[in-house]
């Protein structure tokens, strides 16, 4: 779990929590790059409504970590989109290392999508506190 200390998780109604657990669809990461402009691509995903954490598995050398991790505490978004019908998790986004979050981030995905990640090398977690949930027709 992150470090920080949030007073709260954001609600999301039984809608929402059905439509981020539905595997059929992959999300889109946006994240800013250095220079300040948006780096956007397709992952699968995993949302704890628990404790307001959506997890990105990825490897510390992509664009994505890369982004976050030079700068720290970086706003992300991850949206869902099935037609008219889209989630917007929006929060910030920390790259973990640490091998029981990244093992438990492997856990979710394997649950998730009834298969494992990928294992590469450098192989991280981008665990997203989401602070605020934006829907459509959910």
């Amino acid at each position: 779990m992150p470090t920080s200390k949030r007073k709260s998780r954001p609600e999301v109604s039984a809608s929402v929590e059905a439509f981020l657990g539905d595997r059929r669809y992959v999300a889109t990461l946006t994240t800013v790059r250095p220079d300040g402009t948006l780096h956007t691509a397709p992952v699968r995903f995993t949302w704890d409504a628990e404790s307001g954490l959506a997890r990105v598995m990825t490897v510390v050398s992509s664009r994505k970590a890369r982004n976050l991790l030079a700068t720290s505490g970086g706003r992300v978004t991850l949206c869902q989109v099935q037609g008219f019908t889209w989630v917007t998790l929006e929060g910030t986004g920390t790259v973990v290392t640490e091998p029981d979050r990244v093992a438990e981030g492997a856990r979710r995905y394997a649950e998730r999508y009834w298969s494992g990640p990928p294992d590469p090398p450098g192989r991280v977690v981008i665990e997203i506190e989401v602070d605020r949930v934006l829907s459509l027709n959910t």
